[in-house]
């Protein structure tokens, strides 16, 4: 078996509650310390956190490749209340959602920080009380490697330019997607 096989099973362990040398969720709450000290939104690692899951995604670690920690604020976001008169059911202040998922907003962040490169992808790493944590896979894409690549060499043609903010990502494509509309029966 692969190395990154056994990362991905220990990793794995955590979420079918089995017990074993590793305290997972001291482990989890320690990281999560660790991130909320960060006071920067968008911080660069040197590698990903969770190899399996972004090397599923498509990295590879090789020149051209930047892995990035992006810290969104959770829940809906701000909305202002109105000053003109209304039945409090209609003020408007309850139960609205955002327009995009907190994954896009966290990749366009890192698109906005890093100009030169594209997203490939991201994942999610964590959470707390205030913020959501993922990591986003950007690609350099002036990067003689990238382009010399088989596999990641598609995303330097121009019409891949600004993916995150198009919607071109996966998380993009699946918040894309309307609801199924129904045919509606004769009788």
């Amino acid at each position: 078996m692969s190395a990154t096989k056994y990362i991905a099973e220990t990793l794995q362990k955590e979420y079918k509650g089995e017990k074993g040398a590793y305290n997972y969720k001291k482990l989890y709450k320690d990281k999560l310390v660790e991130y909320r000290k960060s006071e920067l939104a968008v911080v660069r690692l040197e590698k990903p956190s969770n190899l399996p899951r972004a090397r599923a995604l498509g990295y590879k670690a090789k020149k051209g490749f930047v892995v990035v920690k992006v810290r969104v604020r959770r829940g809906s976001g701000a909305h202002k209340r109105p000053r003109a008169g209304r039945r409090p059911k209609r003020m408007g202040t309850k139960k609205l959602t955002r327009n995009i998922s907190i994954q896009r907003i966290a990749e366009q962040r890192a698109s906005r920080k890093y100009p030169n490169c594209e997203v490939l992808n991201s994942y999610w790493v964590g959470e707390d009380g205030k913020h959501e944590y993922y990591e986003v896979i950007l690609v350099d894409r002036s990067a003689p490697e990238i382009k010399a690549d088989k596999d990641i060499g598609w995303i330097c043609s121009s019409k891949h330019k600004g993916r995150a903010e198009r919607g071109l990502t996966s998380a993009a494509k699946k918040a894309r997607k309307g609801k199924k509309k129904t045919k509606k029966k004769k009788k």
